[in-house]
């Protein structure tokens, strides 16, 4: 996904729970052989169960199409006998009041009824009868797309965003004399159209008689929930009080309710049918003006840990994110001030200090039934949520949601139900959220260097228990505090920093679960580990080190419980140009097959296929972001590989793991995108005839407008002939077989 300007918040001077077993004199191959108990580490011992799978027999399932080439053309490429048509894209009205739209940026509505921008996760909600929510494919269903949107918001405006009354320049600019960020002053009328083509478009979809996907522009069920939009604040019943109290603003005194959602980025689908729109690099759209006085200690080592304003604060602010607060009406306009989160006001409910607490979570939406009112669901912890996939739900079985938070060093969450799953749920939209979803225990991973795992949960007896020094750093008050405070509960109680942990999928054969490493620049030979392994420089045409090529990581449950307390890992696959060398291409990828920075990951439910996507800024300069299919095995399917890691002339280290080849027959490439895009989100109906595509940014590189004209960096989809021509736009695309086939196989 496109990502916050500063990856890396994870600067806690805190002791690491590492360092503190080191001094143990245990080694980093021996870390943890225990569980976590509510006291110590130790109590429930590991099993190597890595090894004991370590023998099994790969899969025989074989793809069925040619590998596409890599390509830096600015269109679509797909296999021979596939197809695609444009659905819709960035700008499309969603209502029959707004006129099309020009791409031209001389739109003077405010959004909220057209399709937003940046594309990103998506699902399909069939309508069955009575409108109410079905799995089966009725040829008509609500598709849910998240509008993840960065900064990049020029091309909304005829001459690019205006400050000042100047308009194709950067809203803002660093001032030397002042020491800080002079935003200016710009129209409200842009500020309004970039708020509002955040977060999630909700559009009916309809296969017309010529079985072709259409979207529906004037229906009932078309939506659009926005940076506006009201949202309910839920949490557990017994912490609520506390919960609120983080939320109270201006807008609600009483902490109740906030206002919207940003940067939607990974997604989730709920079995009773409802979609969570996870909120991802939200830091970055606050603002404090020059000269404001520091907020209380804990709440600036609160946004500290998340990036939000991360300058020094007396006199001095953080980058200024978009430039939201820079309108002349912000002192009476709410919609503007709250983007201004200074503390002038005697107490927080007089004014937007606590603005950013509200944002971090994920956004349950019911996207059959409009006037629902979406919730942001506290329990499953505030960070920057990237994707928060179910497990396979068991009939009297808690239901367990997986969740990475998208930064460098960050890491790895699961939530579990209180509440048991009872199938005659599906269909009862929030009321069955608030069953599940309210009410259950917080926990992260720690990847042990022999192929096991340990769940910890998080909760202030735990954080007491195995850092008691971390008050120093961030003294949690309750419970309450640990789960809008996530990243510092974490960080508390030893958890593995991973190598930017992005989307997770769920194995739909085995429940098995997987997770893209996209990439991680600080990564040294030094902190490598046996999950985050390799530390190497890329010393192509686009020089990067760390790793600058991602991986897939995956674990199995101990028992394959949603509750399991322990599971076995290996990895998947290495992202690596296919020329790496065998020293940093440990999948032995092919120039069909190698691929760098895997981001989006989704199992085709008819299939079995795992789809990997890719967002990329290491390969680009061979390749345009693309689409690879991939059949997946199982945990232990490989053989021990040892990874020698030499980065900068530090000495080589040693990490040997479980891990496998894939081969041509396994791992095919099977879509290029237009140029600048990233290739996300993807869905399909169930026969697995119709695949749902996002293309997300293309021309992301085009630079904003100077003394000229835009020098475009891509003209997709209007040169492949979708719409007006000109500017790029975001889209999501349908991809068939010409012969009608199921897709892949």
């Amino acid at each position: 996904m496109a990502h916050h300007p500063i990856d890396d918040c994870n600067l806690s001077d805190a002791e690491h729970f590492q360092e503190v077993l080191a001094r143990g004199r245990l080694s980093r191959r021996h870390l943890i052989q225990g569980g976590l108990g509510m006291a110590a580490l130790s109590s429930i011992p590991l099993m190597g169960m890595s090894e004991a799978l370590a023998h099994q027999k790969p899969h025989k399932k074989q793809l069925d199409f040619d590998a596409v080439a890599k390509s830096i053309a600015d269109q679509i490429v797909l296999p021979a006998g596939y197809s695609f048509t444009v659905l819709h894209a960035t700008g499309d009205r969603i209502s029959n009041e707004i006129p099309d739209y020009t791409n031209l940026g001389t739109e003077t509505d405010d959004w909220s009824l057209r399709v937003g921008d940046h594309h990103d996760g998506m699902d399909i909600f069939h309508v069955g009868p009575r409108g109410r929510y079905t799995e089966r494919d009725t040829r008509r269903a609500v598709l849910v797309v998240n509008h993840e949107s960065s900064a990049d918001a020029h091309f909304f405006h005829a001459n690019g965003q205006t400050s000042n009354g100047v308009s194709g320049k950067k809203f803002s600019q660093f001032s030397a004399a002042s020491g800080g960020w002079d935003l200016g002053t710009r129209p409200e009328s842009e500020v309004l159209k970039e708020i509002n083509h955040h977060g999630v478009s909700i559009v009916e979809v309809r296969s017309n008689r010529h079985g072709d996907w259409e979207y529906v522009v004037e229906s009932e069920l078309n939506r659009r929930v926005n940076g506006q939009t009201p949202m309910r604040i839920a949490g557990p019943a017994a912490h609520l009080a506390d919960i609120r109290s983080f939320m109270v603003t201006r807008y609600d005194p009483t902490g109740r309710t906030s206002r919207g959602t940003l940067n939607n980025c990974g997604h989730g689908k709920t079995p009773w049918g409802t979609y969570l729109a996870c909120e991802e690099n939200w830091a970055t759209y606050f603002y404090m003006p020059n000269g404001s006085v520091d907020v209380d200690a804990k709440t600036k080592a609160s946004r500290q840990r998340y990036g939000v304003i991360r300058a020094p604060f007396t006199g001095v602010t953080g980058a200024p994110g978009q430039g939201w607060s820079a309108v002349a009406s912000k002192a009476t306009d709410d919609r503007f001030g709250r983007w201004d989160v200074s503390a002038p006001g005697a107490t927080a409910a007089q004014d937007f200090r606590n603005e950013p607490n509200t944002f971090g979570f994920n956004v349950e939406i019911d996207p059959l039934n409009p006037d629902a009112v979406p919730a942001k669901r506290v329990a499953m912890g505030r960070f920057a949520h990237e994707a928060a996939v179910c497990s396979i739900p068991v009939k009297g079985k808690p239901l367990a949601f997986y969740m990475g938070c998208d930064s460098q060093n960050e890491y790895i969450y699961k939530f579990v139900t209180k509440a048991v799953w009872d199938p005659r749920d599906e269909g009862r939209g929030m009321a069955a959220g608030d069953k599940y979803l309210n009410e259950g225990k917080l926990f992260v991973a720690r990847f042990n260097d022999d192929g096991s795992g340990v769940w910890i949960e998080l909760n202030t007896a735990n954080i007491t228990a195995l850092n008691p020094g971390y008050a120093a750093t961030y003294a949690f008050a309750n419970q309450a505090d640990v789960l809008v405070n996530t990243r510092h509960a974490a960080t508390a109680v030893g958890a593995t920093r991973m190598d930017r942990p992005e989307w997770g999928a769920i194995n739909p054969k085995n429940g098995e679960v997987y997770f893209t490493m996209t990439n991680n620049s600080s990564r040294t030979v030094a902190n490598t580990d046996g999950a985050n392994p390799r530390a190497y420089a890329d010393n192509d045409g686009l020089t990067r080190s760390g790793n600058p090529n991602g991986h897939i990581i995956r674990f199995r449950e101990l028992g394959g419980a949603a509750t399991a307390l322990q599971f076995a890992w290996d990895i998947f696959l290495f992202g690596a140009e296919e020329d790496a060398g065998a020293g940093i291409n440990l999948s032995e990828l092919t120039d069909k097959n190698d691929f760098s920075s895997p981001d989006g990951l989704w199992f085709s439910q008819a299939t079995g296929i795992c789809w990997i996507q890719t967002d990329d800024g290491a390969y680009t300069d061979t390749t345009n972001c693309m689409l690879l299919a991939a059949i997946p095995g199982r945990v232990g399917d490989g053989g021990p590989i040892t990874v020698q890691n030499n980065l900068g002339g530090a000495a080589g280290s040693e990490n040997t793991f479980i891990g496998a080849a894939l081969g041509e027959a396994r791992l095919r490439r099977f879509l290029v995108g237009p140029k600048g895009s990233e290739v996300t989100g993807i869905t399909e109906t169930d026969d697995g005839r119709t695949l749902f595509v996002n293309i997300q940014h293309p021309g992301e590189s085009t630079p904003a407008l100077g003394a000229g004209p835009f020098n475009f960096q891509s003209q997709w989809p209007g040169n492949e002939g979708y719409g007006p021509a000109g500017r790029p736009r975001s889209a999501t695309i349908v991809i068939t077989r010409e012969d009608g086939g199921v897709i892949g196989l």
